[in-house]
Parts: structure tokens; C-alpha cells; sequence
């Protein structure tokens, strides 16, 4: 890690690596229950990326709002949304976040200002404008975080977000996961200009770059930009240099990378180096990581045995939450 000399207290950097704990778990458990095909459909892991979530929603209010991709497991995780109602969703069973009806790539809950889990790349852009201006219209001291990856950067919505944000000043904070790879396709190959903190700041945005392996330095880039962006700053881009270690999908054979690179950014795992930054300063003992571990399964166990219990939803369910007559 590039931040051991200001580890936080005890307490809070076991919270940090509690909940990087927990999704790394939690998405172990989903490709467990994907091969047995208790999980249908796509499934989007985010396993390597886990301090990204974790160090920006550690800054976040309970009511300010997350827009995530489909790649969003631990985004949810990391807002407080209960890990059993995730199960159930990944299951598609009515106890699930979405009453199972989203799935994998679409966790959703208004009660913890989660808006998705959208399955269009850079579909999340929009969606955080229109969140950011209907707060600011209202006068609301909320902040929208916007996640995406660096993929959604060639798409328009993202220009089109970016140009309206700092033309009205809205409220938002643009965090790009920047694994270098939009699916199977390298940044080099897709872009022409790969400073992505450039192309912000040509739109007359503050940007910055982080190490987004490095959790404490996640935290503190976010602390700063949020309370920027809560002040009325207008909005704020902030890349996060990460690296997924599974494929894009369970589908993707995973051939347009080596596995030596894979290897070189698994020494990086911002878990082992943040365990082993703790440890070096006394922060935590063996005894202390094995309770934190042994919480931490039992959580994914008890969540998988809930999932497993919900009922599916009734067929008569169907159209619910559909017009099925024209409006006269």
C-alpha cells in the first residue's frame, strides 16, 4: 500500500477491511452457486476491485445516492444493502432487492438510495445527471455517485453526462473503475487518448487519478471530492486505476490477456496488502483476522440458506407491475 503511514484507528480499518472482506466472499460464493446453477443468466464478478466501492461509500451519507453498472455486487454491498436480500435477488426470488425480477445486473433499492445495477454500458451516466439536477432543483444537500468503467468513456451518454453536469454545476462525483479492459477489448485499442482525466477536465471538471488497489487512498481522494461536490462545487471526475481479477463474465474465456499480467496485479490485491499493512502496525492480530473472517462467512452462509428458503414469485405476479390497458 502507498498510504501505510496514515493508517486509520483500529477500529475503522477494521470496518474497511471487514466489508472488503465481505464482498470478496460474497462473489466467491456467487461463482460457486453460478457452477451449480443456482444463479442463472450474467454474472459480472468484482473480485480485485472491492476498495474501490468500499473507499468512496465510506464517505457517503445514508441518503446520498449510488448509480452503478452491471458489474455492482459490491457497490451494493458496500451501501449497507443486506447481503441476504442480494442473495435472494441473485437467486431471482421474491425476497430479493428487486423481488427478483433485476437479477445479478440489476440490484436496486430506493431505501438506500441504490439506483441500479444498469446493464447498458454507461446507462448509469444519465440517470446520475437526472438524480444530481432533480437534487439540486430541491435544494437538497445530497451527492450522486455516478460508477462506471472506462469503457463507458468512448460511449455518448458519457460526453453528453459530463457536458450537462458542469454546465449546471449538478451535484455529482463521476467515478471511473478502470480495470483497462471494456470486456475483452485493452483501453489502447479502443481509445485514442487514454488520459481519462483529460478528457474530464476538458468538460471544465476538476479530475484526479488514484490508486484504486489502495483502500485508504480510495477513501481519502473520495472524502475530498464528495465534500467538494456537497459544498457546490459542481462535479467531480475521479479515476480509479484498478484490475479485476476473474473474467469480464462467467462466459468469457478470457483470451485477450496474459496471465502474467493477471498475476503481476493479484500482488496488488488491495485485501492481502491492506491485512498486511495492518499487521505490520500492530493493528491486527491473527486472532482478531480469523474472527473477522469466520463473521464474514457465516454472513454469505446464512444469506445463501435465506435465498435458498424465499419462495419464487407467483406466476399470478406476472403483470404487477405493468399497464396491461391503454389509457383512455
Amino acid at each position: 500500500m502507498n498510504t501505510t503511514s496514515t493508517l486509520p484507528d483500529a477500529d475503522r480499518a477494521r470496518a474497511l477491511l471487514r466489508r472488503m472482506l465481505l464482498i470478496r466472499r460474497f462473489e466467491e460464493k456467487c461463482a460457486e452457486l453460478y457452477s451449480a446453477e443456482k444463479i442463472r443468466g450474467f454474472l459480472h464478478l468484482y473480485i480485485g476491485q472491492e476498495a474501490v466501492a468500499v473507499g468512496v461509500c465510506e464517505q457517503l451519507r445514508p441518503d446520498d445516492a449510488v448509480v452503478a453498472t452491471y458489474r455492482e455486487h459490491g457497490h451494493a454491498l458496500a451501501k449497507g444493502v443486506p447481503t441476504d436480500r442480494i442473495m435472494a435477488e441473485m437467486y431471482g426470488k421474491q425476497d430479493g432487492c428487486s423481488r427478483g425480477r433485476g437479477g445479478s445486473m440489476h440490484i436496486f433499492d430506493r431505501e438506500r438510495s441504490l439506483y441500479g445495477g444498469n446493464a447498458i454500458v454507461a446507462g448509469g451516466l444519465p440517470i446520475a445527471v437526472g438524480l444530481g439536477l432533480a437534487d439540486a432543483m430541491q435544494g437538497r444537500p445530497r451527492v450522486s455517485v455516478c460508477f462506471f468503467g472506462e469503457g463507458a468513456m468512448a460511449e455518448g451518454e458519457f460526453h453528453e453526462s459530463m457536458n450537462l453536469a458542469a454546465l449546471w454545476k449538478l451535484p455529482v462525483l463521476f467515478a471511473c473503475e478502470n480495470n483497462l479492459y471494456a470486456m475483452g477489448t485493452a483501453l489502447e485499442r479502443s481509445e485514442s487518448t487514454t488520459d481519462l482525466c483529460t478528457k474530464a477536465a476538458s468538460y471544465g471538471m476538476q479530475a484526479a487519478s488514484v490508486d484504486g488497489m489502495d483502500v485508504l487512498a480510495v477513501s481519502n481522494a473520495a472524502k475530498r471530492a464528495v465534500e467538494s461536490v456537497r459544498r457546490g462545487d459542481g462535479p467531480r471526475f475521479l479515476e480509479f486505476q484498478t484490475y479485476r481479477f476473474r473474467a469480464h463474465s462467467m462466459f468469457d474465456a478470457q483470451l485477450y490477456r496474459e496471465k502474467s499480467e493477471v498475476e503481476r496485479w493479484r500482488t496488488r490485491d488491495p485485501i492481502v496488502t491492506f491485512t498486511q499493512a495492518m499487521q505490520d502496525h500492530g493493528l491486527l492480530g491473527a486472532d482478531v483476522l480469523e474472527a473477522l473472517e469466520q463473521e464474514v462467512d457465516a454472513e454469505v452462509d446464512a444469506a445463501v440458506d435465506f435465498a435458498e428458503r424465499s419462495p419464487w414469485e407467483p406466476t399470478a405476479h406476472l403483470t404487477k407491475f405493468v399497464t396491461t390497458e391503454r389509457s383512455q
